[in-house]
């Protein structure tokens, strides 16, 4: 077939049909308005393949760099944002073969040898994603240290810490972004196992069963980056699952998924804590909105909407594993479907990762250097809150364990103390040590400073505890680890 009739035909098996493909059902299965995003891992595997097709001698020097001289065309046709995007052509791989054939004449059609779409687009997604995820990685890293940078200005902050949305304890305020940032690690941790398992090379499998050319798929991997971390090529080792396998963009998407519920839970957090009913933290006015009608009104839109976003990237996933459950080897066309969820969960983690860093620590000022912004803290009212909810109640449980009164009994002498200081509308540290000393004889004096909010937060100074020390020894950690 010649480059016209590949153009004007759109089919590259057309001469096995009678009629030409309709209007609708070239809409309804072509993908290249949305798959084109994969140009350049496109190209950069094509280019990797007329490499080893060269090295295998299996197309000359002269059709390689044919192929080369057009492809540095085409990239740069695509970046100046002149190269037309055929719907004939159906997808991004189709588009720029037709590109090449034209531009470099049968060297275009020799770069086809040894490869089907099926192990090409299976190939571009994989190059693609890894690149996202690394992109995805950096953002993580900056989200985490903004959140670490807040910490560090307030290890000295006391916040209520609630269980069932009750005041439990008292907590560092650093000590609670610190919970976030471990969340954060987990997910680039997970990223980073995805990466691995996606950068595995399927090219070569051709359609479904291998090829007869006599390809060399281990110098591709090499070519593209596919090793592992001592440098060993990473080649999909079955031809049939290498072009069916989608399980690296199903766990990306869970791995996302995941990411977005740590952002949702923060999100939920910071809407709590803006509220009037808390007013524990203001955000800068660049990420809220007002109300059409009520002109007091300040709303949290961008936590609110990344909550909202989390049952998007939430539904992609169940999408992705729903498209592939019913799926018998080897490729089916069903798999066109895995890129739309794909994509859009990429650039949902990623925007609301990239917002969230500039929410939480603020936007650099390049007159100063210095980050302007951010979570402003309400120190004071989040101390006053922490008084309301007798956060101290465990302390004084643990003062008459050590007193030599079995757990399970301070535990209920200190219900009482509590029940009457609620009846005296006071806190616990406010009770007369006479009334303290009612409930249990060996209650001394030195029971005000385990029942002082500041003596609660000191005193849990162990391995992962709120203690000012051990939070300043974990802010430390994360700042070696972030590096």
């Amino acid at each position: 077939m010649s480059t016209n009739q590949l153009d004007k035909k759109s089919e590259a098996w057309s001469a096995l049909f009678s009629e030409p493909m309709s209007e609708l059902v070239k809409r309804y299965t072509a993908s290249v308005f949305f798959d084109k995003r994969l140009w350049l891992a496109d190209i950069t595997g094509s280019l990797a393949h007329a490499e080893m097709l060269a090295a295998q001698g299996i197309i000359g020097a002269d059709d390689r760099a044919a192929i080369e001289r057009g492809m540095a065309q085409i990239r740069s046709e695509i970046e100046a944002g002149t190269f037309e995007w055929k719907l004939d052509l159906e997808d991004v791989h189709l588009n720029i073969e037709a590109r090449l054939t034209q531009l470099v004449g049968d060297a275009g059609k020799r770069l086809h040898t040894g490869r089907s779409r099926n192990d090409q687009v299976a190939t571009d997604v994989r190059l693609w994603l890894r690149s996202e995820i690394d992109l995805i990685s950096d953002l993580l890293v900056e989200l985490q240290t903004a959140l670490v940078d807040v910490a560090e200005q307030n290890v000295e902050v006391i916040l209520p810490g609630f269980t069932h949305l009750q005041v439990a304890q008292p907590v560092s305020f650093a000590h609670h972004l610190l919970a976030y940032v471990e969340m954060f690690a987990r997910d680039a941790e997970r990223l980073a196992d995805v990466r691995r398992r996606t950068n595995r090379l399927p090219l070569g499998s051709a359609a479904l069963a291998g090829t007869t050319y006599p390809l060399d798929r281990e110098r591709v991997a090499v070519t593209l980056g596919m090793v592992d971390e001592q440098g060993n090529p990473q080649v999909c080792q079955n031809s049939l699952d290498g072009v069916s396998d989608r399980d690296f963009a199903i766990e990306f998407t869970a791995a996302a998924s995941l990411c977005m519920v740590h952002i949702s839970r923060f999100s939920e957090e910071l809407i709590l804590w803006m509220s009037q009913n808390f007013g524990f933290v203001k955000i800068a006015d660049r990420f809220t909105t007002g109300s059409s009608i009520m002109p007091q009104k300040k709303n949290p839109d961008v936590p609110e909407l990344a909550r909202g976003k989390t049952g998007r990237v939430v539904g992609h996933l169940m999408g992705l594993i729903t498209l592939m459950k019913g799926q018998p080897l080897a490729y089916n066309k069903d798999n066109q479907e895995d890129k739309e969820p794909l994509f859009d969960t990429v650039d949902t983690l990623k925007d609301t990762l990239r917002i969230f860093a500039e929410m939480v620590g603020g936007q650099l000022n390049p007159a100063t250097g210095v980050k302007e912004g951010g979570i402003t803290v309400n120190a004071l009212a989040m101390e006053e809150a922490a008084k309301k909810g007798y956060a101290t109640a465990t302390d004084l449980a643990d003062y008459l364990v050590k007193k030599g009164l079995p757990f399970r009994d301070a535990h209920e002498t200190v219900a009482h103390a509590v029940k009457a200081a609620t009846s005296h509308a006071c806190d616990l540290s406010e009770l007369p040590l006479a009334v303290l000393q009612g409930f249990n004889a060996s209650i001394e004096k030195d029971v005000y400073e385990c029942l002082s909010l500041r003596g609660s937060l000191n005193a849990r100074n162990t391995l992962g505890g709120t203690a000012p020390a051990q939070v300043l020894s974990q802010i430390a950690r994360h700042r070696t680890r972030l590096a």
